[in-house]
């Protein structure tokens, strides 16, 4: 296949494929917490395997850009190393991860409290874009994933991201949104932005009568000025 980071210099949509991988990979134990799933506390439990490709929406066609002079700064290309939530007490190293040849996601490893990872196809957190993060909610050893508490953030809260340059992009979270994983808003999460944003993805929704999580929860944020 087609180098995936490609599209993403281009600043274009991720493909319809990739993103029903990205948010069909939560299944299997149950939350951590034993509150009503609904609640702002529940967890998502780790993925295993990485989940098959199915049929997905095809992809809006990407938006006219933006006149230069009119959009925001954003930083230069830089890899990113770390993560840091303040508000919840979270950070974790971040991965990186793309795809399998089979064009199936990789995972983190699940690991109790596995690592967040980022998406390599998205754009360096900083750069203009949707730049993703992904991580379990659960950890294998029964407690709280690494994105545990995205569901407390509120907006105003920060998430910082070290990179490789030695800089530090600074996020103010904008909102959180649940979403049914068979509506997923592909434009709104994954579309072009005019300046560098952040998408932190995870599971919700958590059904006992299947042990698969129905939602995905996004938290959107953007870069400090």
């Amino acid at each position: 296949m087609t180098d995936p980071t490609a599209d993403r210099r281009r600043g274009r949509l991720v493909p319809a494929a990739v993103v029903l991988l990205l948010l069909s990979g939560c299944a299997g134990e149950s939350p951590a917490q034993t509150a009503d799933p609904s609640s702002s506390a529940v967890s998502a439990a780790p993925a295993t395997t990485a989940p098959s490709p199915t049929a997905a929406p095809t992809p809006p066609a990407p938006e006219p850009s933006a006149a230069p002079e009119s959009l925001p700064p954003v930083l230069p290309e830089s890899a990113p190393v770390s993560v840091r939530i303040p508000a919840v007490g979270a950070s974790s190293e971040l991965l990186h991860l793309g795809l399998r040849p089979d064009g199936s996601l990789e995972v983190p490893p699940t690991r109790p409290g596995a690592p967040a990872s980022w998406y390599t196809s998205s754009p360096t957190p900083g750069e203009r874009g949707p730049a993703v993060l992904l991580g379990h909610v659960n950890a294998t050893n029964g407690g709280p994933g690494v994105f545990g508490g995205l569901r407390s953030l509120a907006p105003g809260d920060t998430v910082e991201i070290a990179r490789e340059d030695g800089s530090t992009a600074v996020f103010v979270v904008d909102r959180g949104e649940q979403y049914a994983k068979d509506a997923f808003p592909t434009r709104a999460v994954y579309g072009n932005t005019a300046g560098a944003e952040l998408r932190l993805i995870t599971c919700d929704g958590y059904d006992p009568a299947t042990g698969l999580f129905d939602d995905n929860y996004v938290v959107y944020a953007t870069l400090a000025a």
